[in-house]
């Protein structure tokens, strides 16, 4: 794909996903898992993995679907798909491959897989309805799809974050809202045509016992600070700020995180075409 062509956001994210060196956290692993889990996945099918990272996700279902199925992950982060491919390599599965390729502009064939999974990105894309249709359309019938987002109040640290940089002029749209609720979920995904929509809240929150890390991992996400203009000083002064409220929040154990998280599961008809008998 072409980076030279990528707009400001979609730099942004390319900037803070392949500069994470401890993407494969906990919280990543358990998600990711959680969702291949949820998916109910089966021997010999064909599954594609949206916005792979480091193929969490793709590896685990590739372990599940065997010789007889086959695994496609993408994404445009590189520095990610490299160390997916490296694991692949030496776990020796041969029914998966990576791809390159921007989740906004990814198309699809008609019914092409049995299931399409996005774990712990969603909220990164710039018209989610529209992916959504897309999956949808690439389904077989009776296909699943599987993605996990966040609460519209979740993470808590990310949320006092982006209240606290209000207050210095700084405005940063909430990247979970559009599905931050199950009634949204649901009225999105029945708009589409989604069945059988099932969603499984689980908390994956974590106590933090440093605030800049708390601050560091929000200023420089997508949903930060990265090409904002704001004075040295201005910017001192509001990640003091932002240390001062987590401190005042916090307990003994440290400031509570809550991260709310949906698993959203929906299928495709397996019908498509309703016979009318008169």
């Amino acid at each position: 794909m072409n980076y030279s062509s990528l707009n400001a956001y979609k730099q942004q994210i390319l900037n803070d996903f392949n500069n994470r060196p401890n993407y494969e956290n906990e919280f990543h692993r358990r998600a990711a898992s959680r969702l291949v889990e949820l998916a109910k996945l089966q021997p010999g099918q064909k599954v594609l993995d949206v916005a792979t990272g480091t193929g969490l996700a793709a590896i685990a279902a590739a372990q599940i679907v065997g010789s007889t199925g086959y695994v496609l992950g993408t994404d445009f982060a590189l520095g990610m798909l490299q160390q997916a491919q490296q694991k692949v390599a030496a776990l020796g599965l041969t029914n998966i491959m990576f791809d390159t390729v921007d989740a906004d502009e990814q198309e699809f064939e008609e019914r092409q897989f049995d299931a399409i999974m996005c774990s712990s990105a969603i909220a990164y894309f710039t018209d989610i309805p529209t992916s959504l249709c897309r999956w949808h359309n690439a389904l077989k019938p009776g296909g699943i799809v599987a993605f996990s987002c966040l609460a519209e109040t979740s993470p808590t640290a990310s949320v006092l974050f982006r209240a606290v940089v209000q207050k210095y002029g700084i405005t940063i749209p909430n990247p979970n809202e559009l599905l931050g609720t199950h009634q949204k979920c649901y009225q999105i995904l029945e708009t589409i045509g989604f069945e059988e929509i099932e969603i499984t809240t689980e908390q994956l929150g974590f106590y933090l016992q440093d605030a800049e890390i708390a601050w560091n991992g929000n200023a420089k996400s997508a949903f930060g600070l990265q090409d904002v203009k704001i004075s040295e000083e201005d910017l001192e002064r509001c990640k003091q700020e932002y240390f001062t409220e987590v401190n005042q929040a916090a307990t003994k154990e440290g400031y509570w995180n809550d991260v709310t998280f949906f698993f959203v599961t929906a299928h495709r008809a397996s019908k498509t075409i309703t016979q009318v008998i008169f």
